[in-house]
């Protein structure tokens, strides 16, 4: 029997490791993508922004409920329902033939999204014990990684030597080996009933999607920035709304203790707050490339490949790292890091040779997959087996929102920046990455609150083997 479970246990981080691919990649390898779409479609390409929109919204609304669900009915039948209709909407994306279809099946497509990730990621938490976590999720995180940066790789390959319908048929094949292996592999583990909270799905499911469109808009300027800021303020209300139902009902969607675990609430506070410069990269990056350095698409989207590669290659060392200087030294020394590392893509000009414009996205892409699987295992490391459902969406939730307001917020200030008579184009993207490098270096003090022994038991216990 221990074998055999042995045997399954095996298959699963990798089950994780393709659901983290597919998510990551579909949220963003349709933007370099959109131009052609929209011709394809008789569309202009601003207005196909909604078909990027409705597919962040709906994960974000739903990450929420996969806990609950994969608690109720067990995590290998809420996995295989997740990546069969991921799999049916790309089908169904690819044969879209209007934009209203587009947006209809990306919503489909985002509903499979919002379970596949955090789900496999539950999955883990259960089968493995906390000292042998850490080399899983750091394994399982790495697609995770590469997917959003090889996503404008892939898009503008496949646009240019195939047609944009490609970008939604790449995931059929995927999803179809996810579906075999899960069958095999995935425990299905359930929790005993309980009720769900439809009222605090509401508050807090569209408190996200509020604060994910406000943020949008703001960066996309569809609407005047006061529209914007009020549906973000809403947003806040029906937050606090949340926090006051959660308090007086015996089940609720995510309970609020869970923030007395003072790791679990580090990990996530700095997980919104660090992310604001790292999400930035994706998106500046190659606009600045294009727009300031008159870079074509193709090879705008190839220069992010370094801090892909850079991702890689780090992830071998994690562990040693940890182990030297644990996780308040490693976070706060990375997170500092890092905020100078995008501060110094300020000193980048046109005339420079190519190498000195890939070495530091590939320092970069090292420091930030440290960063990442650092916060990442500490977030979940203290969490009982009764509150690792809710603690794991909140992690998936708290993900998912900090990669559109990376990208809002840096739309933001280099709109503010724009706004400067003196300044040329290059000056302001230059100005924008010393202001989203200056955030970071502070976002580093969130990690003072760890203590030197914290995360010892992912770190320590792992010699005892």
């Amino acid at each position: 029997m221990t074998r055999k479970k042995a045997h399954s246990m095996a298959g699963l981080p990798w089950i994780a490791a393709m659901a983290f691919f597919m998510q990551a990649l579909d949220a963003t390898i349709l933007n370099t993508a959109l131009p052609a779409i929209a011709h394809s479609l008789n569309r202009s390409p601003l207005a196909m922004q909604s078909a990027i929109i409705s597919y962040t919204l709906t994960v974000a609304m739903l990450i929420p409920v996969s806990g609950w669900l994969a608690d109720r009915f067990g995590t290998r039948r809420i996995f295989m329902l997740a990546v069969s209709l991921f799999t049916l909407g790309s089908l169904a994306c690819a044969l879209s033939s209007s934009l209203l279809e587009l947006v209809i099946f990306r919503v489909i497509q985002g509903i499979g999204g919002a379970m596949m990730m955090p789900v496999a990621r539950l999955a883990l938490l259960r089968a493995y014990p906390r000292s042998e976590l850490l080399p899983v999720l750091n394994f399982v995180t790495m697609p995770g990684l590469v997917g959003p940066i090889l996503g404008p790789v892939l898009g503008g390959v496949l646009v240019t030597w195939a047609t944009w319908h490609w970008i939604f048929l790449i995931n059929i094949p995927i999803g179809i080996a996810g579906l075999i292996y899960a069958r095999k592999y995935m425990p299905n583990f359930t929790t005993p009933r309980r009720g769900f909270d439809m009222s605090g799905f509401l508050l807090f499911g569209l408190s996200l999607v509020l604060f994910s469109s406000g943020m949008e808009l703001l960066g996309e300027k569809i609407v005047t920035t006061w529209i914007a800021l009020a549906i973000v303020f809403a947003s806040i209300i029906l937050l606090l709304s949340y926090i006051r139902h959660a308090r007086h009902h015996p089940t609720p969607l995510i309970a609020l203790p869970i923030f007395k675990t003072r790791t679990f609430s580090v990990g996530i506070a700095g997980n919104l707050a660090t992310r604001l410069g790292t999400g930035c990269i994706p998106f500046l990056m190659p606009l600045m490339l294009q727009v300031g350095f008159g870079y074509p698409a193709l090879i705008a989207g190839c220069m992010m490949a370094p801090t892909a590669v850079g991702s890689i290659i780090a992830k071998s060392t994690v562990t040693r790292v940890l182990r030297t200087l644990g996780y308040r030294r490693t976070l706060i020394g990375i997170t500092v890091f890092i905020g100078l590392m995008i501060a110094q893509f300020s000193l980048q000009s046109p005339a420079m040779p190519i190498w000195m414009l890939l070495l530091p996205l590939f320092i970069l892409g090292m420091a930030m997959s440290t960063q990442f699987t650092s916060m990442n295992t500490i977030t979940l490391a203290d969490l009982t087996d009764e509150n690792a459902s809710s603690g794991n969406s909140l992690l998936a939730v708290t993900q998912q929102l900090s990669i559109s307001l990376g990208v809002a917020i840096s739309a933001a200030v280099l709109r503010f920046y724009e706004g400067f008579e003196n300044a040329n184009t290059i000056e302001q993207f230059h100005y924008t990455f010393i202001t989203m490098g200056a955030i970071t270096v502070v976002s580093a003090l969130t990690f003072m609150l760890l203590k030197p022994k914290d995360g010892r038991n992912l770190i320590k216990e792992r010699h005892k083997h």
